[in-house]
Parts: C-alpha cells; structure tokens; sequence
C-alpha cells in the first residue's frame, strides 16, 4: 500500500529531520521524505499544522495475556496502543504463567502471531514464576525472542540472585528492567507515606522502599558492569541517585509514567481507587523532581505502565482494590498537556523520550523516520482537546487516571508496518 503525507510537521531526532515535509509510504517502509511528493497513492493525508512523528515505543505495558483476559488481551490491548498513538510495545511477564520458560514463550509469540494489531516486544521473568528463587534460562529465553528481563511488579530481594541475574544478561545481551521496591519497607502501604496518609488512615509506603532498592541494584549492576533500567521513577531521591550513577559512568536508564509528571498525593484524597497505583503517587516536590529529570535527561524515558483492571477489583474499598491505571491511549495526550504546553519540552524532546530512547534501550530497529526505515509513526493534531470518557476508551479495562479530563493532542493517524492501523476501519 502506498501512503502519502503532505505538508505535515516531520520530527524525528534520529535522522535530525524537524521540518515541514512529505513522506511517503511503499511497501511496508519509509520510501522518501522531501518537500514536494508527486506520487499516485492509495491514501494522501493532508497533515498541514499536524505533527509527524515515529509511532511511539512503549516499554512498559502489562497486557495480562495470557491468564487476565478479562482485564485486556493482546487484541484489546494493542488497539489500545494504536489509538494512543503506541505502535510498539513491551509487554511485562506477569501473567499465567509468567513467561519464564520457552513453552511459555512460544504461548505467547503464538497469540502475538494470531491477535496482535501492533508490534509486541516479549520481556521474560528474572526468576522463574517470578517467585526471588531461582533464576530462568536467560539463554534459552532470549534464543526464542525475549529482548528483557523483568519481575515487574516484584524486586528480586536476593541479591547474590540479582547479582548474577545481572551478570547472565550482559553475557546474552539482554537488557534488566528493575522493579525497585523492598516489601519490608512498603509495610503493605497503599498510599504515599506523609500528611495525606494520615489525614486518609491509610496505611503509608515510604519513598525509602523505592529508592533504596535503586541504590542497592545500581551498586549490583556496577560491579557486574551490567546495563541496568529502572523502572517508573516516583520520587526526588530516585531521580537524584540515577544522576549520580550516570556521571559515575554506570549503565543505567530510568523510565517514569505521565501519572508521575502529572499528578500528585492529593488525588488521592477522594478515596478515588483508579489514583491507586505501585509506586504511589508522591508529593509536589516529588513530582517537579521527576519532570525536572525528565528535562535534563537524567530520566531517558517515558511509558505508560499500562496496568489494566476490571472494574470489580477498582470500585471497591480502597486498601482493598488493586493497584495500577490503564495509559496507553493518554500517555502522549498527557505528556503534550503536561510537557510540551507547559514549555518544559520541545517536540524533538518529546519524542527523544516516548520513541528514540526507548528503542535505543531496548536495542530494536524502531522509531525513525529515516528512509528505509520501517513505516511505524503517527499524524498528531498537536492542539486538539478531547475529554477522557470511559465509554471513548478502546482498552477493555477503563481504571484511566485521567477520567473526566480534557487532554491536549489526537492522534489522527497511526500507521503500523506500512499499513493504516488506525482510524479502525471496523471494530472487531
């Protein structure tokens, strides 16, 4: 199929290109970007003061496949991302089983192959059935397609384990995702720990949980001379030793979720079970902390996080309910309403964060607008306003943080392997 995009804002800090272009689209990939394109296509997209961008990367998704369909399958789930403008993404091992095995990776490669409307990337577990015990066959893993290890919502309190967890995975050349939370130290908190908790009665988690943990596995992946990436940063401390670590010349990057940058503690105060989520939400300081990292580069990336829920384990007490908020189809959204309109970020910015640097990280041939290139990206109407409604939402849970706000930014177009992905041309 050919695909012809005139007129539109190109942006894409991979090949230094910020400028008006056309683009156009042949046989899956990026044929010529120029001024000008005289081309017979099957589809012209006029994309005049709308933004072109590569589709965005996300490396942080759960997409409960297998095990949780009830919560979103691999189809829910990548539609989801294709309407928020995501054309690939890295899908957490915690489901059941954890994909700690080759059977279970082969399971879901299978579901990929037959489900999937996006690019979907395959971390594995860290330690099998993500129990802290004993650790799965890196090698094996990665042989059958697995690109990094993680027992994302648990840390591996063992460190002689993390140790050489750290050390199998710089042999194979796999990347480690840390989870960075000490249990003994959440004390089964709900909330974040301070004035908010107290005046709720809920149990508080500190920030120490979080950031000694990032210390401790900082420390580990420097005498393993590992590349280490962290996961959703929540608090000033964290940010602070991923600095120093980066000027100490340890591998490590660091990711942050737009409910970090954009919320605070207090939105918690209503007892609103969709603001639960691991890490908690922290306080002002906390928040201006993680945008100012994001600002200096000190934070590499941003990804959704996107947990889904049913609405039975969300609308019930709070300390009962799970943790987590859906993201994929507001995490640009967010980010232009919180990063771009507020001047802390250009686009070139932007997009260094939510496509460029996350494929770096996670070593794939993604997120370029460079000729050759696969065609994955996006046309984005940059000042558009929409309201976030549960009844608009394409993921097959609705816990969205953002309920009841208007965001700035609608994709218009999302184009994935060379192919129009979105609008849906049906719904099934």
């Amino acid at each position: 199929m050919k695909i012809l995009i005139k007129n539109g804002r190109l942006i894409d800090p991979a090949c230094n290109l910020d400028g008006l272009r056309d683009l156009l689209v042949e046989n899956g990939k990026i044929s010529q970007v120029s001024n000008n394109i005289k081309a017979d296509a099957d589809k012209t997209i006029e994309a005049k003061a709308m933004i072109v961008m590569p589709g965005m990367v996300d490396m942080h998704v759960h997409l409960r496949e297998p095990g949780r369909e009830d919560k979103e399958t691999i189809a829910s789930g990548t539609r989801a991302a294709l309407k928020g403008g995501v054309t690939s993404v890295l899908a957490m091992p915690n489901t059941l089983p954890a994909i700690d095995s080759v059977d279970n990776i082969r399971l879901l490669k299978d579901i990929i192959k037959k489900t999937a409307h996006a690019n979907v990337l395959i971390a594995g577990s860290i330690t099998k059935g993500r129990q802290g015990k004993e650790l799965t066959d890196i090698a094996q893993l990665k042989d059958e397609g697995m690109v990094a290890i993680s027992d994302d919502g648990s840390s591996v309190d063992n460190k002689e384990l993390m140790l050489k967890a750290l050390k199998d995975a710089k042999k194979h050349r796999v990347l480690v995702v840390c989870h960075c939370e000490d249990k003994a130290l959440m004390n089964k908190g709900v909330v974040n720990l301070g004035i908010i908790s107290t005046r709720l009665g809920l149990r508080g988690v500190s920030k120490e949980s979080e950031y000694t943990r990032i210390k401790r596995d900082i420390e580990l992946a420097e005498k393993a001379d590992s590349p280490l990436h962290i996961a959703h940063l929540s608090c000033k401390e964290s940010v602070e030793l991923i600095a120093k670590a980066k000027k100490k010349g340890i591998k490590v990057t660091a990711e942050t979720a737009p409910h970090y940058f954009s919320l605070t503690e207090e939105a918690v105060l209503g007892y609103d079970a969709n603001m639960k989520v691991n890490p908690p939400l922290r306080t002002k300081e906390d928040a201006s902390a993680i945008r100012g990292g994001l600002a200096d580069g000190t934070i590499d990336a941003i990804a959704s996080d996107h947990a889904p829920h049913t609405e039975n384990e969300k609308d019930i007490e709070f300390e009962r309910a799970e943790f987590g908020v859906i993201g994929l189809e507001t995490m640009l959204a967010v980010s232009i309403t919180e990063l771009i309109q507020t001047g802390l970020l250009d686009w070139p910015g932007l997009v260094k964060k939510v496509v460029l640097n996350p494929a770096k990280i996670l070593g794939i041939n993604k997120g370029t607008l460079c000729v050759g290139s696969d065609a994955d990206l996006i046309v984005v109407s940059p000042d558009k306003e929409w309201l976030v409604q549960k009844d608009g939402l394409v993921s097959k849970s609705k816990n969205s943080a953002f309920l009841g706000r208007r965001l700035k930014g609608v994709v218009e177009y999302t184009i994935c392997n060379g192919r129009i992905a979105y609008p849906f041309i049906n719904h099934t």
